[in-house]
């Protein structure tokens, strides 16, 4: 599929052929919560980031034991393929789909396109939540390889490793410390972390949600000098933009040596005592 290094992506059509697949779980999240109870894919199973996904009392993603719980609770087991989608071009569908990566379950997709795309095609939806059977669900231990920490980002200021900033120009200038629309975790000040390439990621797709060919993404991210030799770690606000830009680089580029900042600025603008630029690229 246009060159991709990965058999990662799943197209609308192929999941409209799956819909009664049981050996597949199709999985819903989006930016706006809300929208999955107006409308889902049939059989789909909806995760609200914010309250499903996330610790409810230190900021961080669930552990292995509590991730594993949530899915099998929800009819996921580990024999399972999980597609993924959602709004805002999939960027929490890519965000879930790294966290999945993260704790070890490599049968998973993304949907090439958000919701917007199947229901514009007028595509069969759904408004109540489908109630499979419990299921186990076991996860790995957390896979270091493909999430950056603070400490780690602070050293690639010295050590030559390149950094790509994924949110937009305004916000990677200082000139807003959060976009208009947005999920607000703020942080006490604007600006990029030094050295940073300013690539926002929604310049990876296309007007209909799906991803541009392999040749253009190289061509836009070579440009500003992201796929050199040095490994890359990307940054956002609070992590869901840069795994978007994470899938892209890793998945689709076949970059193996790509991580995800998820602490992202909402950490690194409240640090004190970090080096920040501000002004566009």
């Amino acid at each position: 599929m246009a060159d991709y290094a990965k058999d990662v992506l799943v197209e609308t059509e192929w999941v409209a052929q799956h819909l009664d697949d049981d050996s597949i779980r199709i999985v819903e999240v989006d930016e706006n919560p809300a929208l999955y109870a107006e409308a889902h894919i049939p059989g789909a199973i909806g995760f609200d980031w914010k309250h499903d996904l996330q610790d409810q009392v230190k900021r961080d993603f669930l552990g292995p034991e509590a991730f594993g719980e949530l899915l099998g609770s929800r009819g996921i087991s580990n024999e399972h393929t999980i597609v993924l989608y959602g709004d805002r071009n999939n960027w929490f569908a890519a965000y879930t789909y790294w966290y999945l990566k993260f704790y070890g379950h490599e049968a998973v997709k993304l949907m090439n396109g958000p919701r917007e795309k199947w229901i514009s095609e007028e595509r069969p939806t759904e408004s109540d939540a489908p109630a499979y059977d419990p299921q186990t669900f076991t996860a790995q231990a957390g896979d270091d390889s493909i999430r950056a920490k603070r400490d780690e980002v602070h050293a690639a200021l010295d050590d030559g490793r390149n950094l790509v900033d994924v949110r937009s120009p305004q916000e990677f200038s200082g000139e807003l410390i959060a976009m208009a629309g947005y999920e607000q975790e703020g942080a006490q000040r604007g600006g990029h972390i030094p050295g940073a390439a300013s690539v926002p990621w929604a310049q990876a797709v296309q007007e209909d949600g799906t991803f541009k060919p392999a040749d253009e993404l190289r061509e836009l991210y070579g440009a500003k000098g992201v796929l050199g030799d040095e490994p890359i770690i990307a940054y956002c606000r609070i992590g869901e933009r840069s795994a978007h830009t994470w899938f892209v680089l890793h998945e689709l580029l076949g970059r193996d040596d790509v991580k995800n900042y998820d602490g992202s600025w909402t950490e690194w603008g409240n640090l004190v005592d970090v080096p920040i630029e501000k002004g566009a690229q």
